[in-house]
C-alpha cells in the first residue's frame, strides 16, 4: 500500500495548515474585483435594456429572451456552488455514480422544451401554481404548492449553496462567514431587486461562460498533475488514507466507483432506482419547478424556448468532466485529507468527523492553481453561488407575489405587485442570513445526499400531479389534491424516519428499521410515485369530470384550442385590466406615494426631481407623476405555438443528436 503513495500527497493533516497556497494574493484579488465590476456592468446594462415596471417585464423579462441567454441561465440556475462542492465531494467519496443525476437532467430539460412548455405557453401562466389553479380550479392546490415551493427553496437550495460558497470563502480569505455571506447576498439582492428576471438571466449568461472556462482550466491542471484519464482509472482504487479504522471498509474506494449502474440491493445507487426513481423527481425539477420554467417562459417564442433547453442539455455533459473527475483526482492527490477515514483525523482536517470529501474541489483550487487563476476560480465559485441564489430569489418572489399576495389582495395594483416582489427579496436575504447557523451546525457532511433524499420524498407527488394535469384530461381537482396531500404525507413520514435513524458510518453496525435499511430512497421514490398515481386516478374517476375551461389550452391534447374568454379565465388572465378599471385617480396617487416611499424619495421637493428620477429608474418604477401603470390591452395576442418549419427541423435534428449523446454517455459508463 505504501507503493501507491504519491510524493506530493500530504503526509499528515497538518500539512494543510502550513501550505503557503491557502490564501489569495494581490493578483487574485484584482481578478475578483474585475469579475464583480463585469457582473455589475451587465446587471446595469440589462436594467437599461428591459422595461421593468410591468409584471411581465419584471417577472418574465418582457417575454423577449433569445435562446442562448435562456439556455445559459437554465444551466447556471441548476449548477450552483453546491454542485461544485457536492459533485466533486461525491466523486471523491464514491466515484462517478452521482453523474447519473446530471445526465438524467439532460433528458428531462429536453422534455421541458418539447412536451411541457407548449402547454405552459398556451395556458398563458407566469407561475406553476397558477397553472394548477387554471387546470384544476379551486384555491387549495396552488396555495399548498406555493408554501411547499417556498419551503423547499428557503430550507434546501439556499442553505446548500451558501454552505458550499462558505467553504471556498473561508479557505481563500479566512473571512468571518457572516461578513462574507452578507456581502454576497447584498450584491445579488441589488441587481435581483432592481433588474428583475432580465438582469438575472443576462448575468447568468456571463457567469456561465466564467464557470465553464474556469472549471475547464482547473480540470486541465488536475489531469496534468495526476497523469491523464488512465491514471485516474488506475490510481483511484488505491487512494487509501494512511490512517483508518482497522477491520472495516472505512477509507477504501468502492469497487464499482467507475460505474453508474450499480448493484440493485447492496450499492449506494441501485441501477433500477437510477433509471426510474431518479427520473420522477428530476422531472419535477426540470419540468415544473418555478426556478427553471420561469426562464423558459421568458423566451420570445417556442423555438427560442426549445433552443434554450437544447443548450442547457449540451452543457449538462460538462459537470462529469468539470466536477466529478476532478473530485476523484483530489482524492488521489490528497488521500489523507480528502479521503480521511478516521473520525479524529477528519475532525482535525475539516472539522467534520463524518468525512472531508466536501473539501475536494476547494483543495484542488488552492493547491494546484497559480496566482491569478486562483482568483478566477474564486470568481467561478462566486458566479455559481450568485447565479443560483438570484434565480431562487427571483422565482420565490414571483410565486409569493403572483400567487400568495394576489390571493390575499385581489385588488392589488401593478405598482403594489412590483413593490411587494422587491420587498420579498429583501425578506429572503434576511432569512438566508438567519439560516447560516443551522448550515454551520450541519457541517455539510452528508449535505448533497441529504438534498437528493429530500427530493425523493417531497417531489414525486408534485410530479405526478403535473403529469396527470398536462397529459390526462380526466384528472380533476379532488384527485390531484388528495394525491398531493397523501403523497406528501407518506414522503414526510419516510423523511422523518431518515432523520431519526441516520445512515451509520463505516465502522458502525446498521441497526435501522427494515423499512429504512432495505428500502433505498430511490426505490422509495418509485413506490411513492405509484402510490400517488393510484390515488389521483381512483379519486378522479370516482368524482366529476373537469369543466371544459379546465381543459381547453391546458393539456397536451388541447393546447391548440381557440381561446375562449370564459368569466373564470378572463378573471385570471386579464386581472390587470380589471384592476385598472377599479382604481380611481385618488388610488393612483396613493400608489404613486407608496412608490415614492419605497424608493426613498420626497415628492414634495422640486429640487429633488432629478434624484427622484434616478432612484425610480433603479427601482424599475420609471413613471411620471399621475401616469397610470400600463396593463396589457384586451386584444393582447396569445403566445403562438406556431413554428418556422426550417428552424423546427433543425431543432428536432439537434434533439435527436442530444438524446443520442445522453444515451451513449450513460451506456458507456453504465
Amino acid at each position: 500500500m505504501g507503493a501507491t503513495k504519491l510524493p506530493h500527497a500530504s503526509p499528515s493533516p497538518s500539512a494543510k495548515d502550513t501550505s503557503p497556497t491557502n490564501t489569495l494574493v494581490t493578483t487574485d484579488i484584482v481578478v475578483l474585483v474585475i469579475y464583480f465590476i463585469l457582473i455589475l456592468a451587465v446587471g446595469l446594462w440589462s436594467m437599461w435594456k428591459t422595461k421593468r415596471s410591468t409584471v411581465d417585464g419584471y417577472f418574465l423579462a418582457g417575454k423577449n429572451m433569445t435562446w442562448w441567454p435562456v439556455g445559459a441561465s437554465l444551466f447556471a440556475s441548476n449548477v450552483g456552488s453546491g454542485h461544485f462542492i457536492g459533485l466533486a465531494g461525491s466523486g471523491a467519496a464514491a466515484g462517478i455514480g452521482a453523474t447519473a443525476y446530471e445526465w438524467n437532467g439532460m433528458i428531462m430539460v429536453l422534455l421541458l422544451g418539447w412536451l411541457f412548455l407548449p402547454i405552459y405557453i398556451a395556458s398563458r401562466v407566469t407561475t406553476m401554481p397558477e397553472y394548477l389553479q387554471k387546470r384544476f380550479g379551486g384555491k387549495r392546490i396552488p396555495l399548498f404548492l406555493c408554501v411547499l415551493y417556498l419551503f423547499i427553496y428557503i430550507f434546501t437550495k439556499i442553505s446548500v449553496d451558501m454552505y458550499a460558497g462558505a467553504v471556498f470563502i473561508q479557505q481563500a480569505f479566512q473571512w468571518n462567514i457572516y461578513l462574507a455571506v452578507v456581502l454576497l447576498l447584498g450584491i445579488t439582492a441589488l441587481y435581483t431587486i432592481a433588474g428583475g428576471l432580465a438582469a438575472v438571466i443576462y448575468t447568468d449568461a456571463v457567469q456561465t461562460v466564467i464557470m465553464v472556462i474556469g472549471a475547464l482550466i482547473l480540470m486541465g491542471f488536475s489531469f496534468s498533475e495526476v497523469g491523464g484519464i488512465q491514471a485516474v482509472l488506475d490510481r483511484y482504487p488505491q487512494a487509501i488514507p494512511s490512517v483508518r479504522v482497522p477491520n472495516t471498509t472505512c477509507g477504501i474506494p468502492r469497487e464499482d466507483a467507475f460505474h453508474i449502474f450499480r448493484h440493485p440491493v447492496t450499492s449506494d445507487l441501485p441501477w433500477p432506482g437510477v433509471i426510474l426513481g431518479m427520473s420522477v423527481p428530476s422531472m419535477w425539477y426540470w419540468c415544473s419547478d418555478q426556478v427553471i420554467v420561469q426562464r423558459s417562459l421568458a423566451s420570445k417564442n417556442i423555438l427560442h424556448a426549445k433552443g434554450g433547453s437544447l443548450l442547457a442539455a449540451y452543457l449538462k455533459v460538462l459537470p462529469f468532466f468539470m466536477m466529478v473527475l476532478p473530485g476523484m483526482i483530489s482524492r488521489i492527490l490528497y488521500p489523507d485529507e480528502v479521503g480521511c477515514a478516521d473520525p479524529d483525523v477528519c475532525k482535525q482536517v475539516c472539522g467534520n468527523p463524518v468525512g472531508c470529501s466536501d473539501i475536494a474541489y476547494a483543495k484542488l483550487v488552492m493547491e494546484l492553481l497559480p496566482a491569478g487563476l486562483r482568483g478566477l476560480m474564486m470568481a467561478v465559485m462566486l458566479a455559481a453561488l450568485m447565479s443560483s441564489l438570484t434565480s431562487i430569489f427571483n422565482s420565490s418572489s414571483t410565486i409569493f407575489t403572483m400567487d400568495l399576495w394576489r390571493y390575499v389582495r385581489r385588488s392589488a395594483s401593478e405598482w403594489e405587485l412590483m413593490i411587494v416582489g422587491r420587498v420579498f427579496v429583501l425578506v429572503l436575504v434576511v432569512v438566508s442570513v438567519l439560516w447560516i447557523p443551522l448550515v454551520q451546525a450541519s457541517q455539510g457532511g452528508q449535505l448533497f445526499i441529504y438534498i437528493q433524499s429530500i427530493s425523493m420524498y417531497l417531489q414525486p407527488p408534485v410530479s405526478v400531479v403535473f403529469l396527470s394535469g398536462c397529459f390526462w384530461k380526466r384528472a380533476n381537482e379532488k384527485g390531484a389534491f388528495w394525491g398531493l396531500i397523501l403523497g406528501i404525507l407518506v414522503g414526510c413520514i419516510r423523511m422523518i424516519l431518515d432523520f431519526v435513524y441516520p445512515t451509520p458510518v463505516c465502522y458502525e453496525s446498521d441497526t435501522r428499521p427494515d423499512i429504512v435499511k432495505y428500502v433505498h430512497y430511490l426505490y422509495f421514490s418509485i413506490i411513492l410515485t405509484v402510490f400517488t398515481l393510484i390515488v389521483v386516478v381512483c379519486i378522479s374517476l370516482a368524482t366529476e369530470e373537469p369543466k371544459p375551461e379546465q381543459i381547453s389550452r391546458l393539456t397536451w391534447y388541447t393546447r391548440f384550442d381557440p381561446v375562449k374568454m370564459t368569466d373564470e379565465v378572463a378573471i385570471t388572465d386579464l386581472y390587470t385590466i380589471e384592476t385598472d378599471t377599479q382604481y380611481t385617480k385618488e388610488m393612483e396617487t396613493d400608489a404613486h406615494k407608496t412608490k415614492d416611499d419605497f424608493c426613498g424619495t420626497e415628492p414634495d421637493e422640486k429640487s429633488s426631481s432629478k434624484l427622484k428620477s434616478a432612484l425610480l429608474w433603479i427601482c424599475g418604477m420609471e413613471k411620471e407623476k399621475g401616469e397610470k401603470p400600463t396593463s396589457p390591452p384586451p386584444d393582447t395576442p396569445v403566445c403562438s405555438l406556431n413554428e418556422d418549419p426550417c428552424m423546427s427541423h433543425l431543432l428536432n435534428a439537434n434533439l435527436i443528436v442530444c438524446l443520442s449523446v445522453a444515451v451513449f454517455l450513460i451506456a458507456y459508463w453504465a
